[in-house]
């Protein structure tokens, strides 16, 4: 029996031995080989990030895909912006990477692209629904050949990355994920000599979750940085398509103060370009970006749909709070931590102060992290309604992904998760004391709205 949850609204995502047997992995592979046959696209890569059930997976999803006719490339064990580059660079018809990205090592899943994009919300029910009426195609001529890509991916970067000063001190830790050879390999490349952290891969992810929106998981590089002396501190997620970073003071640099950085690089060059942001961004990226000339766009959080918005509006760069940040200039538009770590390396290399002191004008806030409250499924949209409808009669609201209430003062976020049985809330002011004013005020909005459904 399939468990039909593991469609999800950016992907395919379970626990490897309870949701994703080799049945469930070779139906996927049928499934989506009988959708890009029906498209016409017939070339596709297939990568695997280090998990101990990932080879298994991305045997079995082969099997099924050669099934349906497709030419299948297996490249080797790398992040999902490895099998991203390959689709790209190599110009296929699409692509599977079999990855848990930043989940538990027990977690496995499947990303996918159809062409340049990526599957995501009706598209990936498509899949599930296809699999329970056992609609496949079955076609000759289906074949596995194997591609080395890690060479070219270094190469690419050596000749389109372009760094002022080489003697730059960087800690990387890449949490036993995906990602750490091929970044150690690619900053050498460029003449970095990298201090690595858990660079070696490890799908059992011994010494700490790679996840670096979370504390406690960059407490050691914050450390390895105070210690060193270092100029900043990478972090991978276990596929490497989420940056962490850390300040030569050992301060984190969260997804939206990224984005103040990379966006003002951006603009010195592109003057007037379009920058997405996601819905729980700092209000002073978007006035950063406005002040330097930029256009800057709210839009919805998720990796996928962050993409296609960037299409829509030829943005040059995007970005979210987790981590996933988007350059179309000079790059593909899509999300690799690798590069993002490049180009803020390149920030750094180029400048005389450091990534602390180039940002110290903004202004200060104080924001409260994601804020995660259980609601069930059928439940959490309705409260978020209701809470827009709330507002909208006294506040100006942003409603492209949940609703976003502008206080004047400060704002505040009530949004459904995508992925989970939550509503995600978050909080920014000019003083500790407001947000946390505005905090309550929209927690008892939340709560009265949960109320009048019985939750």
């Amino acid at each position: 029996m399939m468990n039909p949850q593991i469609f999800r609204e950016y992907d395919i995502r379970g626990k490897a031995d309870r949701d994703l047997s080799d049945d469930v992995a070779r139906d996927i592979g049928r499934a989506l080989g009988s959708l890009l046959a029906e498209r016409g696209k017939r070339r596709i890569m297939v990568g695997r990030d280090c998990r101990v059930s990932s080879r298994r997976l991305r045997n079995a999803l082969v099997e099924g895909l050669v099934e349906t006719g497709r030419h299948v490339v297996k490249i080797e064990v790398g992040p999902t912006p490895l099998l991203y580059f390959a689709v790209h660079h190599l110009d296929a018809d699409g692509g599977v990477m079999v990855t848990g990205s930043h989940n538990p090592p027990e977690d496995n899943g499947f990303k996918i692209l159809a062409g340049k994009g990526t599957l995501h919300g009706d598209e990936i029910r498509g899949l599930r629904d296809r699999i329970a009426r056992r609609d496949f195609v079955k076609l000759p001529g289906g074949h596995v050949e194997r591609a080395e890509v890690g060479s070219r991916y270094v190469h690419w970067m050596r000749g389109n990355v372009r760094l002022a000063r080489t003697d730059l001190k960087v800690v990387v830790d890449a949490g036993n994920g995906a990602g750490g050879p091929l970044a150690l390999a690619t900053m050498r490349a460029l003449g970095l000599n990298p201090d690595p952290m858990y660079c070696e891969m490890d799908g059992r992810f011994p010494n700490h979750h790679p996840d670096p929106t979370l504390p406690e998981n960059v407490a050691e590089l914050i450390a390895r940085v105070r210690e060193t002396g270092a100029d900043l501190g990478i972090a991978f997620d276990g596929d490497a398509d989420r940056l962490g970073a850390v300040d030569s003071n050992g301060e984190i640099i969260w997804g939206d103060k990224l984005m103040v950085a990379f966006g003002r690089a951006v603009l010195a060059r592109h003057p007037g370009a379009a920058i997405l942001g996601e819905v729980k961004c700092s209000q002073t990226l978007y006035d950063d970006i406005a002040a330097k000339g930029g256009r800057p766009i709210m839009w919805k959080t998720g990796h996928s749909l962050i993409k296609a918005k960037m299409k829509e509006e030829h943005a040059l760069l995007a970005g979210e709070m987790s981590g996933h940040l988007f350059f179309a200039d000079r790059y593909f538009g899509y999300d690799d931590a690798i590069y993002a770590a490049l180009r803020l390396l390149e920030i750094v290399a180029a400048s005389p102060k450091s990534l602390a002191e180039e940002l110290a004008d903004l202004p200060p806030t104080f924001v409260t992290p994601e804020i995660r409250v259980d609601c069930p499924d059928e439940l959490k949209f309705k409260v978020v309604e209701k809470v827009l409808a709330h507002y909208q009669a006294t506040h100006p609201v942003a409603d492209v992904d949940g609703a976003r209430v502008n206080f004047g003062d400060g704002w505040g976020l009530v949004r459904a998760s995508n992925t989970q049985a939550v509503l995600v809330l978050r909080f920014e002011a000019n003083s500790e004391a407001r947000r946390d004013a505005l905090r309550a005020e929209v927690e008892a909005v939340v709560a009265q709205a949960r109320e009048s459904f019985g939750g």
